[in-house]
This record gives C-alpha cells, sequence and structure tokens, in this order.
C-alpha cells in the first residue's frame, strides 16, 4: 500500500464492484477510539517515536495522559451537528509554542465566526493552565474534515488529526461495506525538531500514515496497517493534515472510485493515482520512494502473511482530475454564467520575493486584534453578493467559511459555470495558471484565505460587529497579554493585546 495523498474520502472498489452478495453494513461511525462530539479536548506534551525517533510533541486526547498522533474526532451519532470540543491547555514544553487555538478546517461556522480559531483573526490564543469552548453547529454537513492547530507553526508539532461527520442519508452508502474509525487515514509530513527551530522551508524527516512511518537510515518502526476482507467494500476516508508538502496517493493493484471531497459528495470518480496538484500528472510525475517502507502504509488483507510487502511500482493510468469531481446537488455556480458577471470581481496576483510571499504585491500583516476592523479585502454587506476571485501563479489556497466552485481549475483555460467541482481548497497550479472561484457572502464573519499567505475576508461587517461571542472569547486576549511574549516566540508574532 502506497500512501501519499490529501483531502479526499474514498470508496475503495476492488475489481470495480464485481463482488458477491454484499454481508450487513456496520453503522457509520463503529467500534474505535475516536473523540467527540461533545467531550473534552486535553492538549498536552508527550514524548512519542512515531518513525523511530524520540522527541517531545503536542498532542490532543480526551485526557492529558491519553494524548496520541493522530488523534481523530467525529459525530458518533448520526446525523448529530451541535459540536461542544473544550479544549484544555496542559503544555508546558519550552521548545514549543505553549498557548494554542483549534480550526476545525471545512466546517462553515455558519453565525459563529468567532470559533473558527485562527489567532489574530477570530480568536487570542488559548495560554497553558486554561480552556476555552468551542460550542458551534456543523448545520447541514457531513463528510471528511480535520482539526488543527491555528496557531503559527505549532500544528508540524503534532497538534493536528482526522474529524468525520457520518451522514445518515449518503447518497453512496449503497457502494461500499465499511465505514468506520479503521477506515480513516492521515497523511502528514513529520520533523525530528521542534517547529519554532526549524527552517523557513523545512524538509520532512518522514511521511506518517495514521501515526506511523518510517525515515531514511532509521529503524524498520512499525507501519500503519489497514486490515481488509476480500470481496468487501471499503469507504476509505482520506485527509492530508501535513504542514507542508502536496502528496501522491495509490494503492498496489487496486483502483479506487472517489465518492466525496471536502464534504461534497461526488459523481463516481475511478481513479488509481491521486495527487494535490489539483490537475492530471503524467504517469510518471509522481515521486515513487518508498525502498525501506518509507511513505508507506499496509494493506492486508486477512490471512495474508505479515510482512511487509513489495511494491510493483506499476505505472498508474487513471490519475485524477481535480475537475471531474463534479457535484451531486447545487451543481451549478451562483450569478450569471460569463466571466466576470459577479457582483464583486476580485484578481489575486501571487508572487514571492525576498522571502515573502505577496499578493498584489502586498504581503500580510497580522491583525492586532482577532477582529477584522481593517480587512484588507471588504466585501458588500448583502447577503447575497457573488464573489468571483482570480487567484494567479503559484500557492495552495484555502477558505474557510464557503465551499466555492471552482470555475476555472488550473491547467485549464476553459470555464465551467454550469457544473463545477465545489472545494474548500484549491491548488493554483504552476507560473502563469488561472484559478477562478465564485462564491455568495452568505456567512458573516472574518475569514482567513490562506496557506503560506494569507488574505482576510470579512464579509457582512455590520453582522460581525453584533455577533453573539460568549464571555469566555472576551477573556482569552486579556490572559494572553498577562501571560507575556513566549520562548521561544517566532520574530513574526504579533502579541496581541485588545483595544
Amino acid at each position: 500500500m502506497r500512501f501519499l495523498s490529501s483531502f479526499f474520502a474514498l470508496s475503495l472498489l476492488p475489481n470495480v464492484l464485481a463482488f458477491p452478495k454484499k454481508p450487513p453494513r456496520p453503522a457509520p461511525g463503529g467500534k474505535g477510539s475516536a473523540i467527540g462530539p461533545v467531550a473534552s479536548l486535553a492538549i498536552a506534551n508527550k514524548n512519542i517515536a512515531p518513525d523511530g525517533f524520540d522527541r517531545s510533541t503536542v498532542l490532543a486526547g480526551a485526557s492529558d495522559a491519553s494524548v496520541r498522533l493522530p488523534r481523530a474526532l467525529d459525530s458518533r451519532k448520526q446525523g448529530r451537528t451541535d459540536l461542544h470540543w473544550n479544549v484544555i491547555n496542559h503544555l508546558a514544553d519550552t521548545s514549543m509554542l505553549r498557548s494554542t487555538a483549534i480550526h476545525w478546517h471545512g466546517l462553515f461556522q455558519k453565525g459563529s465566526s468567532w470559533a473558527d480559531g485562527p489567532v489574530g483573526v477570530t480568536q487570542c490564543p488559548i495560554v497553558p493552565g486554561d480552556s476555552f469552548l468551542y460550542d458551534f453547529r456543523a448545520e447541514r454537513q457531513a463528510g471528511t474534515f480535520w482539526y488543527h492547530s491555528h496557531y503559527l507553526s505549532q500544528y508540524c508539532d503534532g497538534l493536528r488529526g482526522a474529524m468525520v461527520i457520518y451522514d445518515p442519508n449518503d447518497p453512496h452508502r449503497h457502494l461500499y461495506d465499511v465505514d468506520d474509525d479503521s477506515t480513516v487515514l492521515t497523511v502528514g509530513d513529520w520533523y525530528h525538531g521542534p517547529a519554532p527551530s526549524l527552517s523557513a522551508v523545512p524538509t520532512p524527516n518522514s511521511t506518517l500514515i495514521n501515526g506511523k512511518g518510517r525515515f531514511l537510515g532509521g529503524p524498520a518502526a512499525e507501519l500503519a496497517v489497514i486490515s481488509v476482507d476480500r470481496n468487501r467494500r471499503y469507504r476509505f476516508r482520506l485527509v492530508s493534515i501535513s504542514c507542508d508538502p502536496n502528496f501522491v496517493f495509490s494503492i498496489d493493484g487496486h483502483v479506487m472510485t472517489i465518492i466525496e471531497a471536502n464534504g461534497i459528495p461526488s459523481f463516481l470518480t475511478p481513479i488509481d493515482l491521486l495527487e494535490t496538484t489539483g490537475f492530471a500528472p503524467t504517469p510518471t510525475s509522481a515521486t515513487r520512494a518508498f525502498a525501506g517502507g518509507i511513505n508507506s502504509a499496509i494493506l492486508r488483507y486477512v490471512g495474508a502473511p505479515v510482512a511487509d510487502p513489495t511494491t510493483d511500482r506499476t505505472p498508474n493510468s487513471q490519475p485524477l482530475n481535480e475537475a471531474s469531481l463534479q457535484p451531486l446537488t447545487d451543481t451549478a455556480a451562483p450569478g450569471e454564467a460569463r466571466v466576470g458577471a459577479a457582483d464583486v470581481n476580485i484578481n489575486l496576483d501571487i508572487n514571492f520575493a525576498n522571502g515573502l510571499f505577496l499578493i498584489n504585491n502586498a504581503t500580510f500583516d497580522t491583525p492586532t486584534v482577532p477582529e477584522a476592523s481593517t480587512p484588507y479585502l471588504a466585501t458588500k454587506s448583502s447577503s447575497s453578493a457573488f464573489q468571483e476571485v482570480q487567484l494567479d501563479n503559484r500557492i495552495l489556497s484555502i477558505s474557510t467559511a464557503h465551499a466555492f466552485s471552482v470555475v476555472r481549475s488550473a491547467g485549464s483555460s476553459t470555464y465551467n459555470y454550469n457544473n463545477p467541482v465545489k472545494r474548500d481548497v484549491v491548488n493554483t497550479g504552476g507560473v502563469g495558471d488561472n484559478v477562478t472561484i465564485r462564491f455568495t457572502t452568505d456567512n458573516p464573519g472574518p475569514w482567513i484565505l490562506h496557506w503560506g499567505l494569507s488574505v482576510v475576508f470579512a464579509e457582512d461587517v455590520p453582522s460581525i460587529a453584533s455577533s453573539d461571542q460568549p464571555p469566555s472569547w472576551d477573556q482569552l486576549c486579556p490572559k494572553f497579554d498577562r501571560f507575556g511574549p513566549e520562548d521561544p516566540t517566532p520574530s513574526s508574532l504579533t502579541h496581541f493585546t485588545r483595544r
């Protein structure tokens, strides 16, 4: 089993649905060790050796004694959307950041932008010894998401994991037999040094799949094993929890079918290779570094020998083309179906100079208070304004509060307003590429569009000012003010004070 990929929920279909009669399907969210949706989430330091190298980390768990990498969260009850996670900060290791904040990636936070998590945009950090209750609804959302620290580079030290909301009315539920904690797969980069000590563009020491991996020249550490029965169909919920690299994902000898991406059910898309570039790669373009079990996990059939398999390195013939991920419902992009016909049209030219990412020749200044008082881009206050945003050149760009229509994908010169792919993350491709997204401004709040760079969209500013944050939110900044600068504190960190 070769793992190197991100952001897609998959149904594994060996022999392309050529199966005998199916046995009963276990209920979603079956036996496992995931936490949620009403629970404490303790954040603590712990020494672990996920690839054979021991180091201190920042991890999450139901208690400070049960933290582990990665820790999954899920709804447990089918269709439940009320989420209450009380984050308790037990961090004490001064080689890493000790304050924290959690971002719930992919959840729209309708009416609860204060709970979105990005430090400096929606909140101040939670200081050591304190706690903060994230209490919100994931209304009309289901699928595979992830959570992570949104305080500088802290999540590179381990504070990240998958988050699943099961759908009792999944339109594709007849296509798979197994969908539980055992089929949630996380892929992430791993570093042997604490994040504050790493260089600006560090090279990962290893790739971890479900928290296990090996590094070049290291010991034969235990690999993640996914056990399967012959002639059963498995829904693999695959999530990249990476800090930096893009990945490629394939399974030797199997064809997969994508059924959901970013919480959006899609028409069936058979593939044997996933890349995060967002457009179809050539069969030889993927890095194939698997010697000694690095960058790998094991798909093991029940009854097969307990041993590391060998890879056949067969060229892949069905790589994913992002534009083929057409949604099952709500297919059309909002607004009139022509270029530039949105109520507001924004061009973002992305560049890199003097060690800084630039958007329209400006770099991002971290806000001094966690609110959109002077946003870089402010939309109309109307809740029905259509936004069309063009992203040029290179960098992965993410919007949190919306699933947007990608009306023009990387590597393409055509526009599709009728049935475009809907995503909450898109890759803008290479130099000279143009990616165009369109969405409706129907979710008041300050939302960060970012990944290696940042822009804050302030949506419906009057509603932001009148939003109802809990009293505990108002105490975060004064407490962080009293806590004082951290050591280590990257030079780019702004110390927050309330105005």
